[in-house]
C-alpha cells in the first residue's frame, strides 16, 4: 500500500480566473506529468469533500465567509485587485480547504504524507478578508481541524512560498501551540515577514521569519532549513507537520525572484520528511500554494512526492538551468542566519 497521498478534484478547475496567474492549467499540467511519469500510480489518490462552514469559521469571520459566497453567488468579482472570483469559486474554495481537512485525516490514520493539489491558495487570507490569489486559508483551517478532531497539541507549519503567508502569521501569532516558519523573498509581496516578527504575548519565538534578497537557489535554502529549521523544530518536537507549498521559488517562476530549482524542491523537502520522522512518524501535509510556470511547478511538485514516497523517479529540470545561477551558499544567506538567529536565541535554547 502506498504511504503517499496526493488530493486532486477536477472541480478545482471550476475556479476561473482568466488569463491571471493562479489559473486552471497549473493543476492541468501538474497532474499531466503525474500521470506521464507515472508517479500517479504509486501514490494513493484522495477524493476531497467540502469543508463545512463551521470548519470554515475556525479561522474566519462569518460577514466575510457570507460576503464571500454572496460575491460568487451574483456572479463573481475582485476580491482585491489580484484576487478573481468566479461563479464557483465560492464552492472550490470550500473544496479546497476540506482537501487540506481530508489530507490530515489520512496522515493521523494510515498515510505518512499526502500532497493536497489544490487551488485557489490560502496563505495570504486573513480572519476577515482575502488576498494575494487567496480565498480561505486552508492549511490554517486544516491546522484548527487537527487540534480540534485529533488533539494535537504541537504543529509545525513550513512556508516556502516566495511570498510570505501573512495571513497564517497572523492567524497564530499569539499562539504557541503552532510553530510558523517562514522563507521568503524580502522586499517583496506583501510586505510581511520580517526577522523581528516573531509572535505575541504567549505566541512569542513560534514564527521565525527568514527574508532573503532575491536569487537565492537550492544551497541558500538548505542551508538556512538546516541551520534554522531543524534544530529550532527539533527542540519544539511537533505531532504534525503541514507545508505551505508554493513552488514560485523556482528560477523559471514569472512572478518570484528566487533561483531554486525541482531538485532543489525535494531537498527542501527531505528536510521536512526527516524532522516529521524524528517527531511525529513521518506525518506531513503538504498544500500547494503559488507556482505559476506550467512546466516549473509540474516538475517541482513531482520532486516533492518523490521526496515524500521514495517513488524512484529521475527529477530533471524541465529547462536548461541558467549558469549564472551557482550552487553556493552567499554572504548575505550566511549573515541573515546569524541575524535570525540572534533574534530567535531568547526563545529557542538550541540557538
Amino acid at each position: 500500500m502506498p504511504k503517499t497521498g496526493i488530493i486532486y478534484h477536477d472541480d478545482y478547475l471550476k475556479h476561473e480566473t482568466g488569463g491571471h496567474p493562479e489559473r486552471k492549467e497549473r493543476l492541468i499540467a501538474t497532474m499531466g506529468l503525474l500521470k506521464k511519469s507515472k508517479a500517479l500510480e504509486k501514490l494513493m489518490c484522495i477524493t476531497p469533500k467540502r469543508a463545512t462552514t463551521e470548519q470554515i469559521g475556525w479561522v474566519h469571520d462569518a460577514p466575510y465567509i457570507e460576503m464571500i459566497q454572496a460575491l460568487c453567488q451574483s456572479g463573481g468579482g475582485m476580491l482585491d485587485p489580484d484576487t478573481v472570483l468566479s461563479q464557483d469559486s465560492y464552492e472550490v474554495a470550500v473544496l479546497a480547504a476540506g482537501g487540506v481537512i481530508n489530507a490530515v485525516e489520512a496522515v493521523m490514520n494510515d498515510l505518512k504524507s499526502v500532497f493536497a493539489l489544490i487551488r485557489p491558495p490560502g496563505h495570504h487570507a486573513e480572519a476577515s478578508h482575502g488576498m494575494g490569489f487567496c480565498i480561505f486559508n486552508n492549511v490554517a483551517i486544516a491546522t484548527r481541524y487537527a487540534q480540534k478532531q485529533y488533539k494535537v497539541k504541537k504543529i509545525l507549519i513550513v512556508d516556502w512560498d516566495v511570498h510570505h503567508g501573512n495571513g497564517t502569521q497572523n492567524i497564530f501569532y499569539d499562539d504557541a501551540s503552532v510553530l510558523y516558519f517562514s522563507i521568503h523573498q524580502s522586499p517583496f509581496y506583501p510586505g510581511t515577514g520580517s526577522m523581528d516578527e516573531i509572535g505575541a504575548d504567549d505566541g512569542k519565538g513560534f514564527t521565525v521569519n527568514v527574508p532573503l534578497p532575491g536569487g537565492i537557489g537550492d544551497a541558500g535554502y538548505v542551508y538556512v532549513f538546516n541551520e534554522i529549521l531543524i534544530p529550532i523544530a527539533l527542540e519544539f518536537r511537533p505531532e504534525l507537520v503541514l507545508i505551505s507549498a508554493g513552488q514560485d521559488a523556482h528560477f523559471a517562476d514569472p512572478i518570484g525572484g528566487m533561483s531554486l530549482t525541482a531538485e532543489g524542491f525535494g531537498h527542501i523537502a527531505g528536510i521536512v520528511r526527516s524532522i516529521a520522522n524524528s517527531t511525529c512518524k513521518g506525518r506531513i501535509v503538504a498544500a500547494l500554494e503559488g507556482g505559476y510556470d506550467l512546466s516549473a511547478l509540474p516538475y517541482s511538485v513531482l520532486s516533492i512526492l518523490n521526496a515524500f514516497g521514495d517513488l524512484g523517479i529521475d527529477i530533471k529540470e524541465p529547462m536548461p538551468v541558467p549558469s549564472a545561477l551557482k550552487d553556493e551558499v552567499s554572504s548575505r544567506v550566511r549573515q541573515r542566519v546569524k541575524e535570525v538567529k540572534e533574534a530567535q536565541k531568547e526563545y529557542w535554547g538550541v540557538l
